[in-house]
């Protein structure tokens, strides 16, 4: 590990907007660590927390939180939200498949999962963030019909999902094949995470689809 990661991997644990592998606030996230009692949304794979700072200056009315693994990210992304002032979002350093040791139940109203890795390699799935494993994690703490919202510059992890979401029956809110192209959603269009700016650059077409988790947790295929 470079001498600039060990710097920012110290930095972090001063930082007050970030939480790194801890789980005193299960449960009480919004009277324990933002005090007051607004909505929880989390952004999964959040890296520099270009989207959870997005939503947040949009929704003030709201608590965010970028989850992410690695703290080089989250030390550019918590140092962001500091300069701007932004105090309502966030970072949490941890795995996303252990999201039920820092979250209750019904505690998070939203999800939003965007540009994660698509995980194109054969056999690598599973570990998508809208494979059937995760969508099992998420049923550990979400309640049925919550709002999962993924955005992704990939062909083949849109279709993927689509898969995914009509063979569990899951409800689509949202389903959008082009975001620039038919949609003015300030949430969709507005925000643009520093990947999402390369991705348009390059000519890519950018998609959304939202649906409602349910309560059955479905076999996982692997």
């Amino acid at each position: 590990m470079g001498k600039g990661k060990l710097v920012k991997f110290e930095a972090i644990k001063s930082f007050a907007n970030i939480v790194e592998l801890d789980t005193q606030y299960k449960g009480v996230w919004k009277n324990d660590f933002f005090k007051n009692d607004h909505p929880l949304i989390v952004e999964l794979a959040c890296g520099k927390g270009d989207y959870a700072i997005g939503m947040a200056k949009i929704f003030p009315e709201k608590n965010f939180i970028g989850i992410d693994i690695k703290g080089n990210r989250l030390y550019t992304a918590a140092n962001t939200a500091r300069a701007e002032g932004v105090e309502n979002v966030a970072f949490l350093r941890t795995q996303i498949d252990h999201l039920d040791q820092y979250f209750e139940k019904g505690e998070i109203t939203e999800v939003w999962i965007t540009f994660p890795d698509p995980f194109l390699r054969k056999g690598d799935a599973k570990r998508r963030l809208t494979s059937p494993k995760f969508l099992d994690v998420y049923r550990k703490i979400l309640l049925p019909g919550t709002k999962i919202n993924l955005k992704t510059d990939s062909d083949e992890l849109y279709a993927y999902t689509q898969e995914i979401v009509e063979s569990q029956r899951l409800t689509i809110v949202e389903n959008i094949n082009d975001v620039y192209a038919v949609n003015k959603n300030h949430l969709l269009y507005d925000i643009q995470t520093y990947y999402e700016k390369m991705h348009l650059k390059d000519g890519r077409t950018i998609h959304f689809i939202s649906f409602l988790i349910d309560e059955t947790c479905q076999k996982t295929i692997i």
